[in-house]
């Protein structure tokens, strides 16, 4: 009885020890904390943008992958685009066609028509020569009173008659030696004119068909895959601009004494080993959903979080940086 009062005696004073171990742990703990410096983390960003085609297609080939660095003018994604190939082919013909209507309009009546239309101006004329000479030939026997007056006016009529089928043939071999009227001219040019914008329209679509880059950057995300379809405006891949960065923090409204808008610090980055001169260009509220802290429940106030955007002093700081990169801002 006396052996196991002993032993549970013992226990508890082992427990005891244990806890008052423990006690001073936490209290040296603490004690040392309070001597280090307060670190805030956040990340490195970059400006970015997002390659995309005017025109859908279906993905044929993609010649990048995640993580390479590209240079403006590289080659991305190719698709392949059936429906505007027809299109071009539509509009190639139709500005075929209008072509060939300027073509006649500019160059006017085939010489054969030309020779036709001379021929009959011609036979009119000589038409006029004799009915010229039959009608001053009857007006002669009618002066002399051997025909009566109604010969010598069909005579005449007919003389008139001839005349203005002269005129009519010489109208008709102008026209077929002129061509065209300026009108019809201007009118079968802008027509080719048109055919040609669409021709150019679809071209462009077909260039679009060919995603190249528009600057320098890092590919960070690829959307589609091979033989997919892709619609107009769709995402494809997006480019990270490496000579665009900035730090992103989320710090704590108790600790933002000392930071304000044109305040200027420093910034470390672990992946580099580096220390960076930076510029507190934005602090912004991150909202309510964002973590806070609650310290109602000791008589005081929540403690809401803001986003604080630093951007380096100097150009170019970190040469191949990357995005989501850890940074440290010291907020003592």
């Amino acid at each position: 009885m006396n052996s196991r009062k002993k032993t549970n005696f013992s226990l508890v004073l082992i427990a005891a020890a244990i806890v008052v171990v423990v006690i001073i742990a936490v209290i040296i703990a603490g004690l040392r904390m309070k001597d280090l410096p307060v670190l805030t983390q956040g990340q490195v960003e970059t400006a970015s943008y997002r390659v995309s085609s005017k025109v859908p297609g279906r993905v044929l080939e993609i010649r990048v992958e995640e993580g390479d660095t590209v240079c403006a003018g590289d080659t991305l994604v190719i698709l392949e685009a059936p429906d505007v190939e027809a299109k071009l082919a539509q509009a190639n013909a139709a500005r075929q066609a209008a072509e060939a209507l300027e073509h006649k309009a500019q160059k006017g009546a085939r010489q054969e028509q030309i020779d036709g239309a001379f021929q009959l101006w011609q036979k009119a004329k000589a038409g006029v020569e004799v009915a010229e000479k039959s009608y001053n030939r009857v007006n002669r026997l009618f002066e002399q009173g051997v025909l009566p007056e109604q010969k010598r006016d069909e005579a005449y009529a007919q003389y008139q008659a001839m005349v203005a089928t002269e005129k009519a043939a010489k109208s008709q071999y102008d026209l077929a030696v002129k061509g065209a009227q300026a009108e019809d001219k201007e009118a079968a040019g802008a027509q080719v004119a048109r055919a040609e914008a669409a021709v150019s329209e679809v071209n462009s679509y077909i260039a679009e068909t060919v995603l190249t880059a528009p600057q320098s950057g890092v590919v960070t995300e690829i959307y589609p895959q091979l033989g997919e379809l892709v619609g107009t405006g769709a995402p494809l891949l997006n480019v990270a601009r490496l000579d665009d960065i900035w730090f992103v923090f989320n710090v704590r409204e108790d600790k933002l004494p000392g930071l304000t808008v044109g305040t200027e610090t420093e910034v470390y980055v672990p992946a580099f080993d580096k220390t960076v001169p930076v510029k507190i260009s934005r602090i912004k509220e991150v909202g309510s959903y964002a973590v806070w802290k609650a310290t109602k429940a000791l008589d005081r106030y929540d403690l809401k979080t803001f986003e604080v955007k630093a951007v380096p002093v100097n150009e170019n700081p970190l040469p191949g940086v990357r995005p989501g990169m850890s940074a440290i801002l010291n907020a003592d």
